[in-house]
C-alpha cells in the first residue's frame, strides 16, 4: 500500500437494512396511529367505519376533549 491510501479516512457504508429501518419504523406509526383510532372508533365506539376517516368526526373529537 502506498502512503496516500494509508492517510485517507475510511468511507464508511450504509447498509440498506440501516436505511430501511428509517424508514419503516415512521410508516409502522402512522399504521399503528390510524390502526388504533378506527379500532377505537369502530370497536370500542360502535360507530360506522365510514365515518372513522372522516374530517369532521376528528375535529369534534379534538373539540370534546379540549373543550374550554
Amino acid at each position: 500500500m502506498s502512503e496516500a491510501s494509508e492517510r485517507e479516512p475510511k468511507r464508511r457504508k450504509t447498509s440498506g437494512w440501516k436505511i430501511a429501518r428509517r424508514i419503516m419504523v415512521p410508516i409502522f406509526l402512522l399504521l399503528a396511529l390510524f390502526g388504533g383510532m378506527v379500532v377505537g372508533y369502530v370497536v370500542l365506539g360502535k360507530q360506522d367505519i365510514g365515518e372513522a376517516f372522516k374530517w369532521s368526526t376528528w375535529k369534534h373529537v379534538y373539540d370534546l376533549v379540549f373543550a374550554p
